[in-house]
C-alpha cells in the first residue's frame, strides 16, 4: 500500500525514526522499507508534516508493506487449548478434544516447544506420577525446564512437576533468611529446595523424597545448579525428619491430598518459631478451616500451639476445589 513517509539517507535513518517514534508520529503498522541509497520511514495519516521537516530528508510516498500479525492458537484453532509449558515440552490436559490439531499448532506457533504430550492421567500413586500420550514433535518425555535462573532436569513419566508453582516457590524464597535451615518433605526434582539454595548459599537445605527416580533427578539438578547446600535424601520423610529433629526455620510441605498425613513428623522437626508451609486440595466450601484444625491437633499432640500467619488459594485445581497454602508459626 502507498503511505507518506519520509526519505531519508540509511545513514541517518534510525535517529530519524526514533524522533518519530517519540513524536507518536511513526506507523507501526507497516514495515519500514529501504532501497540502496535510502530508508523510507511511514508516517500516521494525521502526523504534523511542520514538525516533521528534517534536514536532507524528503516528505514522500512510497510501498509499504503490512506488519504480518503473528499467529496465535485461538486464531489458528478457534478456541485456546489448555496447556502448559515445561522446558520444551507442551502438556495438552485432559478434555480436549482434538489433540494432534492443538499439538500441530502449539508446534507452530512456539518454536521453543519440540514435543507436545497429552495427559492420561492425574498425578497419582505413591511416587506421584502421572502417564501421557505422545501427541507431536520429538518423542519423548524428558526435558529441562528453566525457572528463576535454575535449571531442573526432569522425566515427566517419573517425577512430577509442575511450572503452575514458579510464582509460589519464589513467594516461599523470599520469606527465608540467610543462614536459615529448611525441611521440604517432599522435594520431587527440587524446584523449592534448589531455588532456595542458590539465592540463599548460607542456608542448610534439607530435600526429601521417597521417589528413587525424583531423587536421582534432584541429585542430578543439585549438581546442574552447583548448589553445595542441599542434602538429598530418598526416603519417607516420617522417618528420615526424624534425623533432624527441632532444627528447621522453615518447613515445605506440597504434598496436596495427603500432607496431613506427614503432620506428626513434620512437628519432629519443627521447633518454637518455625513456619510451616502447608498445601492442600479444599473445597469452596471448606477453604482452610479444616486444614487448620489438623495442623493445630497435630502440634498440640507435640506440645506445640499454633500462629496463623497466611491463607491463600494458589491455584484452581478442579471444578469448586482449589490448591491452598496455610502458614503457621508453631509456638512453644
Amino acid at each position: 500500500m502507498k503511505k507518506q513517509c519520509i526519505q531519508v539517507n540509511k545513514k541517518k535513518g534510525e535517529q530519524i525514526r526514533k524522533v518519530l517514534m517519540e513524536k507518536g508520529s511513526l506507523d507501526t503498522t507497516v514495515r519500514i522499507t529501504s532501497d540502496e541509497q535510502y530508508i523510507y520511514i511511514p508516517l500516521i495519516s494525521d502526523a504534523d508534516l511542520t514538525e516533521l521537516l528534517f534536514e536532507d530528508a524528503l516528505v514522500t510516498e512510497h510501498e509499504f508493506m503490512l506488519h504480518e500479525k503473528p499467529a496465535t492458537l485461538e486464531h489458528m484453532l478457534g478456541y485456546m487449548p489448555r496447556y502448559e509449558v515445561i522446558g520444551s515440552i507442551a502438556l495438552l490436559e485432559s478434555g480436549e478434544t482434538d489433540l494432534e490439531r492443538a499439538a500441530d499448532a502449539l508446534l507452530q506457533v512456539n518454536p521453543h516447544i519440540k514435543t507436545v504430550l497429552a495427559a492420561l492421567s492425574p498425578v497419582e500413586g505413591e511416587f506421584r506420577t502421572r502417564r501421557f500420550t505422545f501427541i507431536n514433535g520429538e518423542n519423548t518425555t524428558q526435558t529441562v525446564h528453566r525457572e528463576y535462573g535454575c535449571r531442573y532436569a526432569i522425566d515427566m513419566e517419573k517425577a512430577y512437576f509442575t511450572p503452575r508453582l514458579a510464582t509460589e516457590r519464589s513467594r516461599i524464597l523470599e520469606q527465608v533468611k540467610d543462614g536459615e535451615v529448611i525441611a521440604d518433605m517432599f522435594a520431587g526434582v527440587g524446584p523449592f529446595s534448589i531455588l532456595i539454595a542458590k539465592n540463599r548459599p548460607s542456608c542448610r537445605v534439607i530435600a526429601i523424597d521417597k521417589n528413587p527416580e525424583a531423587v536421582k533427578f534432584l541429585r542430578h539438578n543439585i549438581a546442574l545448579n552447583a548448589v553445595s547446600n542441599v542434602e538429598a535424601i530418598e526416603g519417607d520423610a516420617r522417618g528420615e525428619v526424624r534425623k533432624y529433629a527441632g532444627i528447621a526455620d522453615h518447613i515445605v510441605m506440597n504434598l496436596p491430598h495427603t500432607a496431613q498425613e506427614f503432620l506428626d513428623a513434620a512437628m519432629v522437626v519443627a521447633k518454637p518459631g518455625t513456619v510451616i508451609h502447608y498445601y492442600d486440595i479444599t473445597p469452596e466450601s471448606d477453604l482452610y478451616s479444616t486444614s487448620l484444625s489438623h495442623i493445630e491437633t497435630a502440634a498440640s499432640r507435640a506440645g506445640f500451639g499454633i500462629e496463623p500467619i497466611a491463607t491463600r488459594i494458589v491455584r484452581s485445581y478442579s471444578p469448586h476445589q482449589f490448591n491452598v497454602c496455610i502458614e503457621v508459626r508453631i509456638m512453644g
